[in-house]
């Protein structure tokens, strides 16, 4: 498998309507979404306000996307998409562990970060568990689609001292029976 790069976005609009556009979200609130849609996003500020946004690149071919939420903040949040060319062969995981990597190395001290996913992203699911992301919810009802279904989603985390230490430290969920 050839090696990922990773470039901030420069409000690169065509790249990115091309890239939205050109696949299907299934596992997102809206699978498909439009050039208006995009446009109006962008115009908002939603792609590099109290945000950042990277590409991901293979062989200088924008393959996915990666947005990170409240990057000020001490435990942001992440978006990955991927083209739909090149999921399950492992860039999904490549990318997770290249996005831990950058933001416990940032200067203002990440204490952990935070990935929301529906309860049936059984590769997401995965993915982050193979990159020691700890699953710490399960949300019942708790994920609206635009088109009015609702999911589950499940909540993951790494925290700081595991990444710094190479360990998994379980939750206590149970410990107490209420």
């Amino acid at each position: 498998m050839q090696k990922l790069q990773y470039r901030l976005f420069q409000n690169e609009l065509e790249d990115l309507i091309s890239f939205m556009i050109n696949n299907s979200w299934d596992y997102h609130s809206e699978p498909n979404t439009s050039v208006e849609q995009i446009v109006h996003l962008v115009n908002k500020g939603w792609y590099y306000e109290e945000r950042e946004t990277f590409w991901v690149e293979l062989s200088n071919k924008k393959i996915g996307l990666i947005v990170i939420d409240d990057i000020g903040d001490t435990i942001p949040l992440f978006d990955i998409r991927l083209d739909s060319a090149y999921r399950g062969q492992g860039y999904g995981r490549e990318t997770v562990n290249w996005l831990v990597d950058y933001l416990f190395k940032l200067q203002d001290k990440k204490i952990r970060i935070e990935a929301y996913t529906r309860g049936d992203n059984h590769g997401m699911r995965k993915t982050l568990s193979n990159c020691g992301f700890v699953k710490e919810g399960y949300l019942r009802s708790s994920w609206e689609n635009k088109d009015g279904s609702i999911h589950d989603s499940v909540c993951y985390s790494i925290i700081r001292s595991d990444w710094e230490n190479g360990i998994v430290t379980p939750i206590k969920l149970n410990e107490v029976p209420y």
